[in-house]
């Protein structure tokens, strides 16, 4: 399975941008999707999962501001993020959780929001 991510780059605060990661290859379930992101000199944290089943889980940091959504039959989830703001920036990654034991992310893409 590989996963292809697009989008990011350099917007102003307060602007929006779309992210989006497709997973291609053999034919798979997983049990979540989902985008984290690496501040500089900060640990990578969770930005928003959904799960097979359609739960969402949002940081706190970006409730109200990001959206995440998934088009199943294209194995692919989009991060619309809004109302961006420069704590924003960061590299973000999106990771596919096969089962509790087997993961993979996709390669980062940077976000800067400048101020």
């Amino acid at each position: 399975v590989q996963l292809q991510a697009s989008g990011g780059g350099l917007v102003q605060a307060g602007g929006s941008m779309r992210l989006s990661c497709v997973a291609s290859g053999r034919s798979f379930s997983f049990k979540s999707m989902g985008y984290y992101r690496q501040a500089p000199g900060k640990e990578r944290e969770l930005v928003a999962r959904i799960t097979d089943g359609g739960i969402i889980t949002y940081a706190d940091s970006v409730k109200g501001r990001f959206v995440i959504s998934r088009d199943g039959a294209e194995n692919t989830i989009y991060l619309q993020m809004d109302s961006l703001k420069p704590e924003d920036t960061g590299v973000y990654y999106c990771k596919v959780m096969f089962n509790a034991w087997n993961s993979k992310w996709g390669q980062g893409t940077l976000v800067t929001v400048s101020s």
